[in-house]
């Protein structure tokens, strides 16, 4: 009988030391495949290599240009307000946006006088049916968490994580899987 239970504990333990020995290689490669950060030095060096490329003088160009200087300083009104979290009233000025956009479902906004592209991105199922019973000259309130800018747009693009009509949320954005 003492045969029997040590012949069928050993390929037990010996099974289980195998699945803990391959549980620790992989857990050790996934740590050595995370890319080290860039260093002060070699990112100054990225970024003057990428301005001297074509899209970087480009990028310069628009920057310089009028348009480039009013997304720039339109970006800038709400960057503080963004940062600190706090809510942008607007109001909705276009139900579409500009022609040639690539942005996924959006609108045109104005907020402190100013137009934006407020952009939610591709649509998955129902997700936007409540946006899309918005209305010209509809009064919104807007959280989100920031504002990019494109040489291809003539507007700051405001990236909305909340937006409410009424004091009723018509839209909040999913969180991004895999993310804290």
């Amino acid at each position: 009988m003492k045969k029997i239970i040590y012949a069928l504990i050993l390929p037990l333990v010996v099974v289980s030391g195998l699945v803990f020995a391959n549980r620790e290689i992989r857990s050790e490669t996934s740590i050595k495949s995370i890319p080290k950060p860039l260093s002060v030095v070699e990112s100054k060096a990225a970024l003057k290599k990428w301005e001297a490329s074509p899209d970087g003088i480009m990028f310069k160009n628009w920057e310089a240009s009028p348009v480039g200087k009013k997304v720039h300083a339109g970006a800038a009104k709400i960057n503080k307000a963004i940062r600190g979290n706090s809510s942008l009233e607007g109001v909705v000025t276009s139900l579409s946006l500009p022609e040639g956009s690539s942005l996924g479902f959006g609108v045109m906004v104005k907020i402190n006088g100013d137009d934006y592209i407020l952009a939610f991105g591709g649509e998955t199922d129902n997700e936007f049916d409540q946006l899309r019973s918005l209305k010209m000259n509809d009064k919104i309130i807007i959280k989100s968490q920031y504002v990019s800018k494109a040489p291809k747009y003539a507007y700051p693009i405001v990236a909305a994580a909340i937006v409410a009509r009424d004091r009723k949320l018509i839209y909040k954005r999913a969180p991004r899987k895999g993310s804290c």
